[in-house]
């Protein structure tokens, strides 16, 4: 017969050693709640919200949790109306067994702030269950000269339910030998008796058939049946008799399957069959038959299968010895569990916040509870994490902790933490539990992205084809996600006469600077401008750097020759006396180069001549000048073609062509030689030239009265429509003057210069020189010459 039936899952207490936080309400206790078992899923239980005198709102803002001890969730929290349910069908034999009451015990936690109470739900029961016999038909051999009231105890029926909803009764079905008691062991359970009132006969009836019926206290009451055989035997007067009437043993809960118990021993004084004694555990429960089993012969008790201190504390059975001639007696067996340290604790976590964000101390990181099923110092634990961490541990109400962070943490120096937390028990040996948590840490954005270097120089080619790749800026953010992600943007200039979104444009993605158009260095040798880089977080942090783009000359400027001007209707003849010596200055071309540097340098080189050898062109200054004394069978008209070159790579080049008349006197009049007459016809016509050339003064001189008329009029038109025309007095700057830097002009070359606006560009416009006291025999018609050039062209003059 077992006293120590014990529920499968076992409520555990574990004695812990903390400090209770100083949170109000720590340690208050709810309830207690009752339900009856069956009860269907989302039944009312009560009304937490009011038992914790807490709101709807409050309720939801402190974020109130139902947390079950075990696997299990047998009730739920109906945040809408705060109604504690049933959350599934609670079985009171399943969670409790034979144990009364059945209790359920579970937490209430709020987490804004931390507060925890204790509950409990109890388990009513129901008449689900009727009572069953473990054999269907049990069989009796009675001896005949059974003396009257003798009492032959028969196997109990097992109920289910507890109370007066478990087996209460027994009845025999009618028979005019036997009646049937109702007895009650030392823990409550009946069982059946049969009591002989009239004596046997062998002869007369050697076998009884009854039915044995057992009924529960429910109403209405359930029964279970069970058939009786007797069989009627000769006389067996001794029945067997045990040594000791109770054996107390105790073993520990390691103890080995198979290692043995206690021998139990009887004694039968009577002989042969009658005197033979067999050994069987009398109507153990299902649990006894599958940990204890009893060696019919010898009496030996062995363990079937491991004993567990944290499930059951203690044995009971009774062992019941029985003769060959079906006398039988009984003794009791009181067995008793020792503990042994052979369960580590056991971690539960109950909240984890992942991920926290950074720059946040104090802030709670998980709560979780510790449990060890064993008793005294095994199931007392210490719980601890590594020394290097910026967290702690804080105990909080009963085996409940909480992980707290202890300064302020950095995502840029550490983003994650793995944090082992270690429950160590006080037992011999000690066991302890490891349970491995990992905690992320949010990025906050408070970092500004940072450029690779604080300034930037490149050198961008001039004549660049359009969107071309000039470089990069680089920034980085030490922050995480969209706070880490960089986009850049060209700032606004500081120079408002910069046209910077003509000019570059970045992609906002990876910083590359583009050139929109082609850069001109003599228009443009060099900008700066701001990059901004910007994160994407809110608020945005911001940073900027300084580019500069310097535009790197080509040779794509050919010399341009100012004089002798290139355009007019007729060439300009440079008129030269044949008393002049060698080294006579002629003329001098006069050229400037767009480029800068090497690629400006011009050189002058004489390429032909009519006369080889008459004249020379200074290679630095462009004069040319005569390399001889004239002689009387020189030509009177020469032809010099001077080319005009830089130092450029490749070089550029240009030419001029230079007509020069050699006359006796500056009074003798120009006539143009015809180059196909004779030299003959010309010496016999010298009246004809001489009519001829006073006619030609003539014209010219009424043309330049005309053409002077004609600017005047042109001069006023563009003053009435906005643009202006001056002329500057006074000789040709100097410093306009100069070419290559190697000689100056004549003092006696003057040019009016015609500035024309009203566009974006200037013109120059040369016009004819001005030789005082001499009368040039150019023709009479002005010679313009227009170029545009945009004033930041670096000539020089």
């Amino acid at each position: 017969m077992e006293i120590g039936w014990m529920r499968n899952q076992k409520q555990r207490q574990v004695l812990v050693f903390f400090v209770l936080l100083s949170v109000p309400g720590v340690g208050a206790e709810l309830g207690p709640y009752s339900v009856v078992e069956e009860t269907e899923r989302g039944s009312f239980v009560a009304n937490l919200g009011k038992d914790l005198g807490l709101g709807l709102t409050e309720m939801s803002t402190r974020g109130v949790r139902i947390i079950s001890q075990g696997n299990k969730e047998h009730l739920q929290l109906a945040g809408q109306t705060g109604d504690l349910l049933i959350n599934e069908k609670l079985d009171r034999e399943e969670l409790c067994g034979p144990t009364e009451p059945c209790v359920l015990y579970f937490q209430v936690l709020m987490e804004k702030p931390l507060e925890i109470f204790q509950a409990e739900l109890r388990v009513r029961d129901v008449n689900d269950n009727s009572p069953v016999f473990t054999e269907k038909e049990m069989l009796l051999k009675i001896p005949e000269n059974s003396p009257l009231g003798n009492a032959f105890p028969l196997n109990n029926a097992v109920d289910l339910d507890v109370g007066s909803n478990n087996v209460q009764t027994y009845k025999i079905s009618p028979n005019s030998h036997f009646r049937v008691l109702t007895q009650e062991l030392r823990d409550g359970r009946k069982y059946p008796e049969l009591v002989l009132d009239k004596e046997l006969d062998r002869e007369e009836e050697p076998e009884l058939r009854l039915i044995l019926t057992a009924l529960d206290g429910g109403s209405p009451p359930r029964a279970g049946t069970a058939k009786v055989r007797i069989e009627i035997v000769d006389t067996n007067d001794n029945a067997p008799e045990f040594e000791q009437p109770v054996y107390k043993v105790q073993i520990p809960e390691d103890r080995p399957i198979g290692s043995l118990v206690v021998t139990v021993v009887a004694r039968d004084l009577d002989s042969g069959v009658n005197g033979k004694i067999s050994y069987t555990l009398f109507q153990p429960s299902d649990d006894m038959s599958k940990t204890l089993e009893v060696n019919p012969r010898t009496g030996e008790i062995r363990l079937r299968k491991q004993v567990d201190y944290e499930t059951v504390l203690s044995y009971e059975v009774d062992i019941k010895a029985t003769d060959g001639g079906g006398l039988s007696g009984k003794c009791t067996l009181l067995l008793q569990v020792v503990d042994v340290n052979d369960n580590p604790p056991e971690v539960t976590m109950s909240a984890l916040t992942s991920p926290i964000p950074e720059n946040s101390p104090e802030t709670v990181v998980a709560v979780f509870s510790v449990s060890d099923p064993d008793s005294g110092n095994n199931g007392k634990t210490i719980s601890s994490i590594q020394e290097d961490l910026p967290f702690r541990l804080q105990p909080s109400v009963k085996n409940f902790y909480t992980l707290v962070t202890a300064r302020a943490l950095d995502r840029e120096a550490r983003a994650e933490y793995n944090i082992t937390i270690t429950v160590t028990d006080l037992g011999t040996p000690r066991l302890k539990t490891q349970l491995n948590i990992t905690v992320q840490v949010s990025d906050v954005n408070d970092n500004a992205p940072a450029f690779s270097q604080p300034s930037y120089t490149l050198f961008v080619p001039e004549n660049n084809s359009p969107a071309l790749h000039i470089g990069s800026v680089s920034a980085t953010d030490r922050d995480s996600g969209a706070n880490a992600q960089v986009t850049y943007s060209l700032l606004p200039p500081r120079d408002p006469h910069l046209p910077l979104a003509s000019l570059v444009s970045i992609n906002a993605d990876n910083g590359q600077l583009f050139a929109l158009r082609s850069l001109d260095f003599e228009a443009l040798r060099a900008f700066e401008f701001r990059v901004g880089a910007a994160d994407r977080g809110s608020p945005a942090l911001r940073s900027e750097a300084l580019v500069r783009v310097a535009v790197l000359d080509d040779n794509d400027n050919p010399p341009f020759v100012l004089y002798p001007p290139q355009n007019g209707s007729a060439p300009c003849t440079e008129l030269l006396p044949r008393a002049a010596e060698a080294g006579y200055l002629v003329s001098k071309v006069v050229a400037v180069d767009g480029d800068s540097g090497q690629n400006a340098w011009l050189s002058f080189q004489l390429l032909k001549a009519t006369e080889p050898g008459l004249f020379s062109v200074w290679p630095h200054n462009g004069e040319v000048r005569t390399a001889r004394p004239l002689g009387e069978r020189d030509a009177a008209r020469h032809r010099l073609v001077v080319l005009v070159r830089d130092s450029g790579e490749p070089a550029l080049s240009a030419s001029v062509t230079l007509h020069v008349l050699l006359v006796d006197g500056f009074s003798q009049p120009y006539l143009p030689p015809p180059e196909a007459a004779p030299a003959q016809a010309q010496a016999d016509s010298l009246t004809v030239y001489l009519v001829v050339a006073l006619a030609a003064v003539s014209s010219l001189f009424l043309f330049s009265v005309l053409l002077f008329v004609a600017v005047r009029l042109c001069r006023r038109d563009r003053a009435a429509s906005g643009g202006r025309c001056s002329v500057p007095e006074g000789r040709f700057p100097g410093h306009l003057v100069d070419v290559s830097g190697a000689g100056t002009l004549s003092q006696s070359y003057q040019y009016e210069v015609c500035l024309m606006d009203g566009s974006g560009t200037s013109e120059f416009k040369f016009l004819k020189p001005i030789i005082p006291n001499l009368s040039p025999q150019c023709p009479a018609k002005e010679i313009e010459e227009n170029s545009n050039f945009h004033n930041s062209f670096g000539f020089n003059y």
